[in-house]
């Protein structure tokens, strides 16, 4: 039965993801040497974000599979002229890490914490069950490997830029990295402008914790993991978003096991708090997590 609901999930992930309308790309300007490149609906419309330094081109993240991560980097390439150098690897989701490999066979060193590097296995191989069948052969066939710059948060001094990389805990992920040059923050999927959240391991609690830091850093310019970029309002937004999200399941009263119809229920009235919001989706992994996380912490009251 768990099978059968996984491949469910998976099959409808990737149906509503070719279905979903474009969403805005921001584009570079030649002001600016941060840029980004959207992928299709197919691969979740994540962002790869790039920044140009004196010595080459960082790019963050590296797409769900190799050629969305080959396409980011042409379009890095073209764009300022220059090679990508480095990539940096946020949280172990594989729309972050699948393209490491095409990547490096390009020669581009890609980083990450020693805590994501230590995800990735466990989930490139759940996430093979649910999607390389149907993405292959544009799957990677081997366990992407990013390098480890550490297990704390560090200045990488790359590109002839220096980044401030900083390990954080759980949120989208076990285990995040966000990146901050500048007065930009690039934030992963802990922040998701105008799309629904993954909240696949029920973690809205320690994620707004994740907000409460990155306000911390006082960005100007918040890059989201999909979506445009805008300001530190992107931060305020999201948490109103997860609470909303928790207030509606508080609503339900969670009780295990859950009655028939609760989560059809919850992702319905979601829906409706965000009519606007991309990839509905990803309510089908993530409100079972969350009624499950209250569920919990109302039994050990």
């Amino acid at each position: 039965m768990f099978r059968r609901a996984v491949l469910l999930i998976a099959t409808s992930l990737g149906l509503v993801a070719c279905a979903a309308s474009p969403a805005p790309r921001p584009e570079p300007t030649a002001a600016s040497p941060v840029g980004v490149h959207a992928s299709t609906a197919r691969t979740f419309r994540t962002n790869a974000f790039w920044i140009q330094g004196p010595e080459g081109v960082v790019l963050i993240d590296t797409m769900f599979t190799p050629s969305a991560a080959l396409a980011a980097l042409e379009a890095a390439e073209s764009a300022t002229g220059a090679r990508v150098t480095h990539a940096i690897v946020l949280h172990a989701n594989p729309d972050k890490f699948n393209g490491t490999a095409a990547l490096q066979a390009r020669g581009v060193e890609v980083l990450t914490s020693a805590q994501v590097a230590a995800l990735i296995p466990d989930v490139f191989a759940l996430r093979t069950a649910w999607f390389g069948e149907r993405y292959a052969p544009d799957w990677p066939t081997e366990t992407p490997s990013p390098a480890s710059f550490g297990d704390a948060s560090t200045v990488l001094e790359i590109a002839g830029l220096e980044l401030t990389a900083h390990v954080l805990g759980r949120g989208v992920s076990e285990a995040h990295v966000v990146i901050t040059w500048r007065s930009h923050l690039f934030a992963g999927d802990l922040v998701a402008h105008g799309h629904h959240g993954w909240l696949e391991i029920g973690a809205t609690d320690d994620w707004l914790e994740r907000i409460t830091e990155m306000q911390a850093m006082s960005p100007t310019h918040v890059h989201p993991g999909r979506g445009p970029s805008g300001g530190p309002e992107l931060l305020v937004e999201q948490r109103a978003y997860l609470n909303r999200v928790m207030e509606i399941v508080a609503a339900s009263r969670p009780a295990l096991p859950a009655a028939a119809g609760t989560f059809e229920a919850l992702a319905r009235a979601v829906r409706e708090a965000y009519p606007d919001h991309g990839h509905a989706v990803f309510l089908r992994v993530g409100l079972p997590a969350e009624y499950r996380r209250q569920a919990n912490e109302a039994a050990d009251r």
